[in-house]
């Protein structure tokens, strides 16, 4: 590389990791992928069971990464061994799929293996415990007992005693090393107990008091916590994989099969291999395959899944149409734009992927502590053993000790933090994907919830964007309909967007323009043009000066039109008959304005009910943003307008309101907006996703509804909420637990967390977390 030269875009990969069983798991093979050289960046979900690693592809590669997952004990998915081998497009909707195929397939392979093993635990469990907590005594019970709980420890508890194998290997702990030292711990002795019992009680001094052993044992305890563990992971799977519907409904979207026109013949392919320019045929109730624009035919589409919005839209020649919707009526042909990764839905899947796997800032904390806990906890328990057994009468110590000790193993396991923000994450990202709300992730998120101003542009946002006709005014006995018809036949040919407006509302009122003759347009004036034989002016006030039309008989109507910031455009027309070059006379007056979205009112007043200091920045002078903001917001919930700003300067306004001590969200159209987009904490690209703003703004609103901005604020608060709720619980479980485990009460009561009820807490706080993320489904 010469000297100066930019150094290489960084490569990213998104790894499918299967094998971890806590947040523990997942900082270990962040640690080591981010230890290894030439990787910059590395996130490990747990919740998604995906690593997002960013590297230097001269330094590194993916067959690298992969084996450094390897080496630590996990398994990964190869992007590259999926559809077609290694030198297939891992990005390719191919590969994707064939990933998520593998993924779904060892998902639903460790669901099974968990409900058999789980199977196993219960009915050995079931009358071991009838035994043990019976008091049954009779000759061979403890025989009987070990006979019951071996296959339960050897089979069903198989995974967590193999995963703390695989973390002392790597001089590392985690959740398996805590059940398998708690469980283990009370097996071991058990059967000690029951085979050589008078060994054990010869083998303590006699100081300790060999009574204190009271040769019991404990097989049920070890039985019923692997048992309730695993039933805990169980619930905890079928969860998780609620929280990841979202996802698998978008990709469930894209058809396998499209019909393509091939020398005039409808020929099946797979919607894979269409080629940008290919005839695609779409029928009555089939998805569209790829992105396209209408060439022949007419339907209505549900694009619900892009936008939210569930009435279908009209398509004609020359429509634009998107992969994953739904043709509803009619039948038609489409030329293919975009095909494969490129389309709409791949990017949304994408990107809906890319924020579920991100981290909020506020999980951090929660990560960093659950790397480090299982250490903390093994010490913990291996103190209180020693503390109880060192100050209890020689007479009644290991019994308490031991109990303590396995409990407080048990209880401490940090699933629940591990689980509290990424779960969290995946289900309001998923939910805001459902509803056209496209969300870049977990720190977006975090921000969003701390917005204080909302700035909105003007035009294309609060306003449709284009002119529209608002006023037709007839003059000297001329009706509106005559009016309206006369301008639309002399604009018909211009291009000018005033004069689209004009035909644009004739064609409405179902008025058919006639034809122009000898048109000649005047820049910065309007047009001359001959219709049916009479001359037609339609133009500014200094078109008409010029052509001698005294338009004294508009006067009151131009300035009332004026004073309310609208466009006029003065109608004058010769006599029937006369001949050209005749005089002309007004005949009427046609307002034009950008004129507010229908919901722009409803929205504004939604956002200032939520707190927010509300600023409308636009290009346009003052009296007309005062206009607008009279209509829209007529109880004034707009605080402040910012009118003359142009675009290259509407980043600096964004930039003086955040000087104030403000958390800015800037809404705009995603094209011209940009940098102000880029400046703000939160920008919002309103109604524009499927182009621009889909890859630039934080939030991607999919349709044209300025509602869209409360929604996605309202889902990115209650989404932080209920991660705050998580973490809080997560953290107050384990304050609270760890003590009472630790036997903090037995002093005082005499009472000891039995460690079957710490494992059925434990399991209860990971699904509790998941079930209070899950009801982010319903915002």
């Amino acid at each position: 590389m010469s000297p100066g030269s930019p150094n290489p875009p960084s490569s990213h990969v998104s790894l499918p990791v299967l094998g971890m069983s806590c947040a523990a798991c997942a900082r270990t093979i962040e640690l080591t992928l981010s230890d290894t050289p030439g990787v910059e960046t590395a996130d490990v979900n747990f919740a998604t069971g995906r690593a997002v690693v960013t590297f230097d592809a001269a330094r590194v590669g993916v067959g690298d990464l992969v084996q450094a997952v390897r080496d630590v004990g996990y398994d990964v998915i190869d992007t590259r061994d999926v559809a077609g081998g290694a030198a297939a497009d891992a990005g390719s909707v191919a590969a994707v799929d064939a990933v998520g195929d593998l993924e779904r397939q060892a998902h639903e392979a460790a669901y099974r293996d968990l409900r058999r093993r789980l199977a196993v635990a219960v009915c050995l469990t079931t009358p071991l415990m009838i035994v043990s907590m019976g008091h049954l005594r009779f000759p061979g019970a403890d025989l009987l007992q070990l006979a019951l709980a071996l296959p339960v420890v050897a089979y069903s508890g198989a995974p967590f005693y193999r995963g703390a194998w695989k973390s002392v290997r790597h001089r590392a702990a985690d959740m398996n090393t805590l059940i398998a030292v708690g469980t283990g711990v009370a097996f071991g002795y058990s059967v000690m107990v029951a085979l050589a019992p008078g060994w054990l009680a010869g083998a303590l001094p006699a100081h300790h008091g060999a009574e204190s052993l009271s040769l019991d044992v404990y097989f049920e305890v070890s039985t019923a916590i692997i048992a309730l563990v695993l039933l805990g992971r169980l619930l905890e799977a079928r969860a998780r994989g609620r929280t990841s519907e979202a996802i698998r409904r978008l990709v469930g979207l894209q058809p396998r099969t499209a019909r393509v026109l091939v020398d005039g013949r409808e020929v099946e392919i797979m919607a894979s291999a269409v080629k940008v320019g290919h005839l695609v045929v779409v029928r009555p109730g089939e998805r569209i395959p790829v992105d396209g624009d209408v060439a022949d035919g007419a339907s209505a589409v549900d694009e619900s899944m892009l936008t939210g919005e569930s009435l279908p839209v009209d398509k004609a020649a020359g429509a634009r149409v998107f992969g994953g919707s739904v043709n509803t009526t009619g039948s038609f042909t489409f030329r293919a734009t975009r095909v494969g990764r490129d389309t709409t839905l791949q990017q949304i899947i994408r990107l809906v992927q890319e924020a579920q796997a991100s981290r909020a800032p506020i999980a951090r904390l929660a990560d960093v502590i659950s790397g480090y806990f299982t250490p903390t906890v093994i010490s913990l328990a291996i103190a209180t053993f020693v503390i109880w057994f060192d100050l209890l009468p020689a007479g009644a110590r290991f019994t308490p000790a031991l109990i303590s000790f396995v409990a407080v193993m048990i209880i401490a396991c940090p699933c629940a933090m591990g689980l509290a923000t990424p779960t969290a994450i995946l289900v309001g990202t998923g939910r805001g994907a459902e509803k056209g709300i496209l969300i870049r992730g977990g720190a977006i998120l975090e921000r969003a919830g701390q917005i204080t101003t909302v700035v909105l542009d003007k035009t294309g946002t609060i306003t449709v964007g284009r002119p529209e006709v608002t006023d037709i005014v007839g003059v000297g006995g001329t009706t509106t309909d005559e009016l309206l018809a006369l301008a639309a036949s002399a604009e018909h040919r211009s291009e000018h967007p005033l004069a689209a407006a004009i035909v644009r509302a004739a064609r409405e009122r179902d008025l058919a323009p006639g034809q122009a003759e000898r048109f000649e347009a005047i820049p910065g004036r309007g047009i001359v043009c001959l219709v049916g034989g009479r001359q037609v002016a339609i133009g500014n006030e200094t078109l008409m000066r010029e052509r001698g039309v005294d338009v004294g008989p508009a006067r009151r109507a131009m300035d009332e039109l004026a004073r309310s910031a609208k466009t006029v455009m003065i109608v004058a027309v010769s006599r029937a008959g006369s001949a050209e070059g005749s005089a002309l006379s007004v005949a009427g007056l046609v307002g034009l304005a950008d004129t507010p979205r229908p919901e722009s009112a409803q929205a504004l007043a939604r956002l200032k009910a939520m707190g927010f200091h509300l600023v409308m920045m636009t290009g346009d002078n003052s009296a007309t943003a005062e206009a607008i903001a009279r209509q829209v917001a007529p109880s004034g919930e707009i605080d402040r307008i910012m009118a003359g700003v142009l675009p290259g300067r509407k980043a600096e306004a964004v930039k003086a309101l955040q000087a104030e001590g403000r958390v800015v969200a800037m809404v705009g159209d995603g094209i011209n907006d940009a940098p102000a987009l880029a400046q703000a904490d939160i920008g919002i690209a309103v109604g524009s996703g499927t182009d621009v703003a889909i890859e630039a703004a934080d939030i991607t609103l999919m349709r044209n509804d300025l509602n869209g901005v409360a929604e996605a604020i309202l889902l990115s608060r209650r989404t932080l909420a209920v991660i705050r709720q998580n973490l809080f619980w997560a953290f107050f479980y384990n304050v609270l637990g760890i003590p009472l485990a630790a036997g903090a009460l037995y002093p005082f009561t005499g009472w000891l967390l039995n460690p079957m009820v710490a494992a059925a807490a434990m399991s209860c706080s990971s699904v509790s977390v998941l079930a209070n993320s899950l009801r982010l489904r319903r915002v």
